[in-house]
């Protein structure tokens, strides 16, 4: 079978679950999208990694990359190779000196050290067939949705003055809800320009 190589496009509070994230996966020079629900660690740790931030201790996934980087092992590429039940099912390619191995891993957590790695993310056309959304081709390009949080969504934000905002992120910072910290950032640099 021929993988369909996938991007990180958006990741927000997920509608249909409480407590709950969806990330969405898109195809690569094509329409079809493929929502995943994570759990809210899962999606900070995605998050964390993807804006680039630098927390305080590591998180797990940091932790686990280090460990294979001192250890030599390379994460070479994610696949979400199956869906059963409305469960995906992904792997993670790495390779030693010596061997290249298949992991099996949750896909939440994959895709957290895929982000870190750099590497890519891959799955089938069957899985795309059975849980794919495609989008409409309007021409446009096609932005991430923005991250919000059950407390912290885009229209709570645009009632706080800037100062406000900016205490509000290194309050929630401080919290280490990098989710929420996100939407604020976003928030006060579209103001400042």
């Amino acid at each position: 079978m021929k993988k369909i190589e996938l991007e990180i496009v958006a990741l927000s509070h997920s509608i249909t679950q409480t407590h709950s994230y969806a990330v969405v996966l898109g195809e690569i020079n094509g329409l079809r999208r493929l929502p995943i629900v994570i759990g809210g660690f899962e999606a900070q740790a995605i998050a964390v990694a993807l804006e680039r931030m630098s927390p305080s201790r590591p998180l797990t996934h940091d932790l686990l990359k280090n460990f294979m980087m001192a250890f030599n092992v390379d994460l070479h590429e994610v696949v979400i190779n199956d869906l059963q039940e409305g469960i995906f099912y992904s792997k993670l390619v790495c390779s030693s000196a010596n061997d290249t191995v298949e992991i099996d891993s949750r896909t939440s957590d994959a895709l957290a050290l895929a982000v870190r790695f750099g590497c890519p993310i891959y799955t089938y056309d069957n899985i795309l067939d059975q849980a794919g959304i495609l989008m409409e081709d309007d021409g446009k390009t096609k932005a991430a949705a923005p991250v919000t949080s059950e407390t912290g969504g885009s229209d709570n934000l645009k009632s706080l003055s800037l100062e406000e905002l900016e205490g509000l992120l290194t309050e929630v910072l401080d919290q280490e809800d990098y989710i929420r910290a996100i939407a604020i950032r976003d928030e006060i640099k579209s103001r400042k320009k």
